[in-house]
């Protein structure tokens, strides 16, 4: 048996692969418009036609939470390190530890974070429709948080 191997050159339209080297990017600190607590963003891959795949390493310090919000396309979380919450508007918090994947479907409110004693880090992957890849809703109060006369304090979604 013959093994014959070819070595494909890449020409002129060949677009060229991209390495984005650790470090490159500076963290983001989230916007108190969509997160509760300190967190920092570590953005990974930015949408390139014709992918719409977004992706960033999002760092949630102990307490820190995102807001309620969906995404047009779903979201695929990835748990590397501490450990957290997820919840589904209507339904219970739900823990996240390491090696976890979360997947959230198209328009489902939710809202995802750290425990109030650890922190917590996922990878956050989601495509973008028409330019976006979520939206952005009301916060989600810390514990102790809720006025007094709240109808519902001890639930994070009534």
């Amino acid at each position: 048996m013959m093994l014959m191997l070819a070595k494909v050159q890449a020409d002129d339209s060949t677009p060229a692969m991209t390495l984005g080297q650790n470090g490159s990017q500076s963290s983001i600190l989230g916007s108190p418009a969509m997160f509760v607590g300190t967190v920092r963003i570590d953005p990974l891959v930015s949408a390139h036609e014709p992918s719409r795949v977004t992706a960033a390493y999002v760092t949630f310090e102990p307490g820190a939470r995102s807001a309620w919000h969906t995404h047009p396309l779903g979201q695929t979380l990835v748990v590397t390190a501490g450990s957290g919450w997820v919840q589904q508007q209507g339904g219970e918090k739900q823990v996240i530890r390491p090696g976890d994947v979360i997947w959230t479907p198209p328009g489902v409110k939710h809202w995802h974070g750290a425990t109030a004693r650890t922190g917590m880090t996922h990878m956050a992957i989601q495509e973008s429709l028409n330019g976006q890849n979520v939206e952005w809703m009301e916060p989600v109060p810390l514990p102790g948080t809720r006025p007094p006369d709240d109808p519902c304090p001890t639930r994070v979604d009534c």
